[in-house]
């Protein structure tokens, strides 16, 4: 028999038993459950208390004259349901997003249930089936004349069937170029992609997050882990590429002249990537830009954007002058802060910050069309915020203060995994008709052709890390996934994007159906298609999706055939067994590979095979797959052999530090690429 305690947590969407990696039952502790169920608002420690609240929201739901958000797919007439007076249908109508109405809506009774002397009826409305796409609002009108009114979506049902083409996948901040300020750029990112389409007839150029991080130092690295999700990181920008760079004084084009020689002699280098050192320079060479006088149509556009933007972009840069002031967590600032009055000019200038580099990306993706490119930029969207970051001090109850989001345990991370960022509240979110997600989606496909959605199956369902418990002691909370895909999708229509879900990890086989009858495309990686002495052949993958040998969470191709990352495993602590008997298991799962690549005509058999040739018979293999999409890793290219990110890590590791080098430790700039004949031959291994 079901427990009233599971009941009421199947109801909130809070699991209560998962089935892991391994296809093994797991039983979710009941104090994780409780915890769980308290952060969404239902507090109950006993079997009669689960009781009462689930009766409590039974009551509620019935005197819910609508629900907060109703989203459909274009020609679906399923409606949301709508209580009222039994015998007494209300008058029902939808304004259209573009303008006009349509009127006298039917609703059809499903049941009746009473509430204290009176009797309501839940009915579902019927939509007409030729609705348009967008955001409409749907009003009913009672008899007492009162009114309400919800979100009404209507998206689409599949998007557009994505083109074929292949590209690469690069980390920006460590692809430089000579005339980088030590760190990849948004000029740098136009460079490459041209180059890619017009030399070697790249189709898209797949990025890190571009997300801003808190624009104070000592600056957050990762980029999955940014302050907001919402608007873009500064740190990016070229201020050479600013209009008003060319109205500057004398003596301010020598400062920032100085200030660029100085922070360009790393690009020569190996060195880790300075994010302080490179946004204290940056920092005061936009500052001078932006005391620049912009001409009458420059500030109308300014005023556009901000407009446009509206008050979200002014509470990010009031947040920004504050961090400036008292540090980069909110959390540890003054009780009063944010009353406090800012200063109107500074705030301005955070404002105008993402104003560039709204600019320079659309440069950047206007610039790889022209060239050729079928998608141009694919942007990355990470699954969170930082905890004490611009997103949670804005958006409040939106998000789940002192939950992480993570993963359960499985092979690759038997401690499970811990991400640190609060989990959107799924009550909450509803309540606000998802808006601040779509502002999110919207801001980041503005000027991209595709967008990669990290941990798509978030939008499914999260793992919840209680306050103070470990990854392993979590749970899953189930969201509309219906609601925020459909909305995804609608915006992904109108902004003309490819949409490429990060599928990997444990993963409902029906919610891969759901994503691909949106006509969202999944990921599919070499490394993780092996399966001890077999690899599936690539074949029998997706046809709707991306396809890699590796990603930037796995060493890179040369530094995995080298085994180097294991030893680099022993060295922070990560290995589970003698390094030694690592090192003999890895070998034995290269050598799987060789024998593969042998078999499949990719290697010579009478012949020992080079990591180089085995790099390019491992790309020749992947190029099999009838996947729509291939995608080559920069450092791949060029024989990396340090990882971007060494997951399990903070401190230990310089995640996100890692400039592109090759094989020697040698810096690779932009301008070298067009000489590098491993990138050329991995290119050509990638021919249909």
């Amino acid at each position: 028999m079901v427990s009233a305690r599971d009941r009421l947590a199947t109801s909130c969407g809070v699991a209560t038993e998962f089935f892991d990696l391994g296809g093994t039952l797991r039983v979710v502790p009941e104090t994780t459950v409780t915890h769980t169920l308290a952060a969404l608002g239902v507090q109950a420690d006993s079997e009669d208390e689960f009781d009462a609240a689930l009766e409590r929201r039974r009551e509620e739901h019935w005197e819910r004259v609508l629900p907060p958000l109703w989203v459909v797919r274009e020609q679906d007439t399923n409606g949301p349901w709508v209580h009222h007076p039994e015998g007494r249908p209300p008058l029902i109508w939808v304004e259209l997003e573009a303008g006009g109405r349509r009127y006298d809506l039917p609703c059809e009774p499903v049941e009746t249930h009473r509430i204290d002397d009176h009797r309501l009826t839940e009915s579902r409305i019927l939509l007409p089936p030729d609705l348009p796409l967008g955001w409409h609002r749907l009003w009913i009108q009672q008899d007492e004349g009162e009114r309400f009114d919800n979100a009404l979506v209507v998206a689409p049902r599949r998007l557009p069937g994505a083109p074929r083409g292949w590209g690469l996948a690069v980390q920006l901040y460590s692809v430089r170029s000579h005339r980088s300020w030590g760190f990849g750029d948004l000029e740098d990112l136009a460079d490459v992609g041209v180059w890619a389409a017009d030399e070697m007839g790249a189709d898209f150029v797949l990025v890190n997050p571009l997300h801003a991080a808190a624009l104070v130092t000592p600056m957050e690295n990762s980029p999955y882990l940014p302050s907001t999700r919402r608007f873009g990181h500064p740190l990016y920008i070229r201020p050479e590429k600013i209009e008003e760079y060319a109205y500057l004084s004398a003596d301010d084009t020598a400062r920032v002249t100085h200030i660029a020689a100085e922070l360009r002699v790393h690009n020569e280098t190996g060195d880790l990537i300075d994010r302080d050192a490179v946004w204290t320079g940056k920092k005061e060479a936009l500052e001078r830009i932006f005391d620049v006088r912009r001409s009458p149509s420059r500030q109308v556009a300014f005023a556009d954007f901000l407009a446009e933007e509206g008050e979200d972009l002014q509470a990010y840069g009031r947040w920004c002058v504050l961090a400036e002031k008292y540090g980069p967590s909110w959390d540890q600032w003054p009780a009063k802060a944010a009353d406090e009055t800012v200063d109107p000019r500074r705030v301005e200038f955070y404002t105008w910050l993402q104003w560039i580099f709204d600019e320079q990306l659309e440069h950047v993706q206007r610039e790889l069309l022209r060239a050729g490119m079928k998608i141009g930029v694919i942007q990355d969207l990470a699954i969170g915020v930082h905890p004490f970051g611009a997103d949670t001090w804005a958006m409040g109850d939106l998000l789940t203060q002192g939950f992480r989001v993570g993963a359960p345990p499985d092979m690759f991370s038997p401690a499970g995994q811990d991400w640190t960022q609060p989990p959107w509240n799924p009550l909450t979110l509803a309540e606000a008709e998802y808006r601040p997600f779509r502002d999110i989606v919207r801001f980041v496909m503005r000027h991209a052709g595709g967008l990669r959605i990290d941990h798509v199956i978030g939008m499914f369902r999260l793992w919840w890390i209680p306050p103070g418990a470990p990854a392993t002691a979590g749970t899953y909370v189930r969201y509309d996934h219906q609601a925020l895909i459909d909305i995804l999708c609608l915006e992904a229509f109108r902004a003309g994007v490819t949409l490429i879900g990060e599928d990997l990890g444990t993963v409902e086989p029906w919610a891969r159906d759901v994503l691909s009858d949106r006509g969202i495309l999944g990921t599919t990686v070499l490394l993780f298609e092996r399966e001890g002495d077999t690899v599936h052949d690539p074949n029998g993958w997706r046809t709707e999706c991306l396809a890699s040998v590796t990603v930037h969470d796995l060493p890179p191709t040369a530094q995995y055939l080298a085994g180097s990352h294991i030893r680099l495993w022993n060295e922070l602590g990560l290995l589970d067994r003698p390094v030694d008997e690592a090192l003999a298991s890895h070998g034995r799962e290269v050598g799987t590979w060789v024998r593969v690549l042998r078999e499949e005509g990719l290697l010579a058999e009478d012949q020992e095979p080079s990591p180089t040739q085995i790099t390019a018979a491992m790309h020749r293999l992947m190029s099999r797959a009838p996947s729509r999409l291939l995608c080559l890793s920069l450092v791949d290219g060029v024989g990396e052999l340090r990882t971007q990110n060494q997951p399990g890590t903070d401190t230990e590791y310089p995640n996100w530090c890692v400039p592109l080098t090759d094989a020697e430790g040698q810096p690779v700039l932009i301008e070298d690429l067009p000489k590098s004949s491993l990138l050329r031959t991995l290119v050509r291994s990638l021919s249909r």
